[in-house]
C-alpha cells in the first residue's frame, strides 16, 4: 500500500481507501461486511470512509463493530454529516443543533472517541457557512475531529469556506470528496486548480463508475443478475451510464489493461491515482476478492501513452460539465 498526504496536513492516509456507502447494513449481511474489512485490513488500508447516513446510520454501526479491537491509532476513520438522520426538522442539515447531536451519535456507533476527518456531506443553503465552519472548529478544539472536510462543494464553495475560515482563524478544510473516474470528471476544470493552490486534497468515490468501468456490463445485454445496476439501492445512480456508446467504449479498455497486465478494475482506480490531487480512491466491496484486487493498483504509475491511448477511448462518453451534480434521489 502506498500513503499520501491529506490537503496541506501532516496527515497520511492509504490511497486506496474502504468505503461503505450501500453495502454495509443494506445491500451484505454483517459477517460478509467484516470480512470485507478485515481483508481491506490485511491488504495494509488503514482509511476507512462512512456516512452518518449510510444504510440509515446502520453502515457506521456496522464498520465500528468490524473495526473492534483493531489499534485504533493505526486507523484513519471517516464520517460525514448533513442528510437526514431522523423525522425532526433538525435531524439535518449543517446547523450548530444537527452537527453537534450527529457527531456525538456517529462516535457511538463508530465506537471510538474522535472521527479523524468530518465531512460536510453536502453544503448547506439554509445554514451560514460561518455557523457550520465554527462547530467544526469547535468539534476540532474538543478532540472529536482532527481534520474536516466537504464532499461534493464546488469550487466557488469550497473557495467561501477557506475565506472564512482564514479571516476567522477557524481550521481549514483539508478534503473534498467528489466523485470522480474516467467516465466523470468534473471537478478537473474547476475545483482541482483551486485545490491544488489551497492545500485541498480530493478523496475520490466511485473510480470504477459503479462497476461500469470494470467491463461486467456488456452492450445490448441485460446487466447481470445481483449487479449494482439491478439493486434498488444503486441502479438509478448508474443508469446513464448503461448505454451502448458507452458500454462499448467502456470494452475497448480491456486490451489496455491487459497490455499492463491489471484488471479493467485496477486500471480505473490507479487512473484516478493519477491526478496528484487525488489523496485517495475510495472502494467498496460486497466480496474480499473484490477488496484484494482493487488493492493492487496502489502504486501503480501509467505512462504519457497509456493516458492518451484512454482519452482517446472515452473522450466522446467523457462528462466534463462542472454544473453537473449528483442528484439526491442517488447518492445521499
Amino acid at each position: 500500500m502506498e500513503f499520501r498526504h491529506l490537503g496541506r496536513s501532516g496527515l497520511r492516509i492509504s490511497e486506496i481507501s474502504y468505503g461503505n456507502w450501500i453495502t454495509h447494513g443494506s445491500q451484505v449481511e454483517e459477517d460478509a461486511a467484516k470480512e470485507c474489512v478485515k481483508a481491506a485490513l490485511d491488504e495494509g488500508i488503514t482509511t476507512f470512509d462512512t456516512a452518518d447516513v449510510y444504510a440509515g446510520t446502520k453502515a457506521e454501526e456496522v464498520l465500528g463493530r468490524a473495526l473492534h479491537g483493531v489499534r485504533r491509532e493505526s486507523l484513519e476513520i471517516f464520517t460525514k454529516v448533513y442528510w437526514p438522520t431522523g423525522p425532526g426538522q433538525n435531524d439535518r442539515g449543517l446547523s450548530r443543533k444537527h452537527v453537534t447531536e450527529s457527531i456525538h451519535a456517529s462516535l457511538r456507533r463508530l465506537q471510538t472517541d474522535y472521527v479523524d476527518l468530518y465531512q460536510a456531506h453536502r453544503f448547506d443553503y439554509a445554514t451560514p457557512l460561518e455557523e457550520t465552519l465554527k462547530t467544526f472548529d469547535d468539534l476540532v478544539r474538543q478532540g472529536k475531529v482532527l481534520y474536516v472536510g466537504v464532499s461534493e462543494w464546488t469550487a466557488d464553495q469550497i473557495a467561501q469556506a477557506l475565506k472564512i475560515a482564514d479571516d476567522m482563524g477557524f481550521d481549514r478544510i483539508i478534503s473534498n470528496q467528489p466523485q470522480y473516474s474516467m467516465l466523470w470528471r468534473v471537478i478537473e476544470s474547476e475545483v482541482v486548480p483551486l485545490s491544488e493552490a489551497e492545500g485541498v486534497s480530493q478523496i475520490v468515490w466511485s473510480p470504477i463508475a459503479q462497476g461500469v468501468l470494470t467491463g461486467k456490463y456488456l452492450p445490448g445485454q441485460p446487466a447481470p443478475a445481483g449487479s449494482r445496476a439491478t439493486d434498488p439501492s444503486g441502479g438509478n445512480f448508474i443508469k446513464s451510464m448503461l448505454n451502448d456508446d458507452v458500454l462499448t467504449r467502456v470494452q475497448q479498455l480491456k486490451p489496455v489493461a491487459d497490455d499492463l497486465g491489471l484488471t479493467m478494475a485496477q486500471l480505473a482506480v490507479a487512473w484516478v491515482l493519477q491526478n496528484k490531487n487525488v489523496a485517495s480512491a475510495i472502494v467498496g466491496a460486497t466480496r474480499p476478492e473484490q477488496v484484494r484486487d482493487n488493492v493492487k493498483a496502489a502504486g501503480v504509475k501509467l505512462e504519457a501513452d497509456v493516458m492518451k491511448r484512454i482519452d482517446e477511448i472515452l473522450d466522446p462518453v467523457v462528462e466534463r460539465d462542472p454544473a453537473k451534480t449528483v442528484s439526491p434521489a442517488t447518492r445521499p
